[in-house]
């Protein structure tokens, strides 16, 4: 049996990257998976990559609305929620002079007000012993320069971990967070206006990185997974850093 046989996953975000890597995992264990994106085309190719157990949700966290109708569709097909993976969110470089309102509001209406209500909407739906998994950054304590504000937005998530996984505790509710450093996927590509700047900030993510390299999807999937199972029944209130050792070393 797969580590998550017979159990219902949702991951938001859950078209590209990381979490769609983690919807593949995850569903390769057992779990029937639930994703979200907000663009109709990339969410389909993304539930033909995951196969049979996945249904994907048209679904922005950043509006409420939509988060009900995810939970809405979750809680039709009965079970309730195992797993949680909070995954949804982004950010743009932007230094301290060149903040806007709008800057700011995009970042902490997706990763911090989305985040929050992701969880919050769940909450009927959870299972008493059900995992919650945050993605968090590296950022939140490295002061990268021009991206302070992502990092303020990824510092939240780290401390509602840890609130979170205190107030749920008397449903044996796990509350994680995942702490990727530079993995290889199409956001990072996307903070730079062309492909031959991605490459070269995909190069200067690597030099930076203990191991030599940015990590791969597959790689922050897996650990995704030891906190989704198990494997991690002692575990809570936590950060799982997969960075390479770059915020370790």
């Amino acid at each position: 049996m797969g580590q998550l046989e017979g159990r219902t996953a949702v991951i938001t975000g859950g078209t590209t990257g990381i979490g769609l890597a983690a919807a593949r995992r995850f569903a390769a264990e057992g779990a029937f998976v639930f994703i979200t994106g907000r663009r109709p085309e990339v969410l389909d190719d993304a539930v033909a990559a995951i196969g049979e157990n996945a249904v994907g949700i048209r679904s922005d966290v950043a509006a409420p609305a939509d988060l009900d109708r995810l939970y809405a569709a979750v809680a039709d097909r009965g079970g309730g929620i195992d797993v949680l993976f909070a995954n949804a969110g982004g950010g743009e470089f932007a230094t301290l002079g060149q903040v806007t309102e709008q800057h700011i509001d995009m970042t902490f209406g997706t990763n911090v007000r989305g985040t929050l209500f992701t969880v919050q909407k769940a909450l009927p739906l959870l299972n008493d012993g059900a995992s919650v998994i945050l993605t968090g950054s590296t950022a939140a304590t490295t002061g990268t320069e021009a991206f302070g504000v992502y990092a303020a937005s990824k510092a939240a998530i780290r401390s509602f971990a840890r609130t979170w996984a205190n107030e749920l505790r008397g449903r044996q509710v796990r509350v994680n967070t995942l702490v990727p450093g530079p993995i290889d996927t199409p956001g990072i590509a996307g903070l730079a206006p062309d492909a031959e700047q991605a490459a070269e900030l995909q190069s200067a993510f690597a030099s930076q990185v203990p191991l030599g390299r940015m990590g791969r999807p597959e790689e922050a999937a897996a650990a995704a997974l030891f906190l989704a199972s198990d494997q991690s029944s002692f575990i809570t209130g936590s950060e799982l850093f997969v960075d390479g050792g770059l915020n370790q070393i």
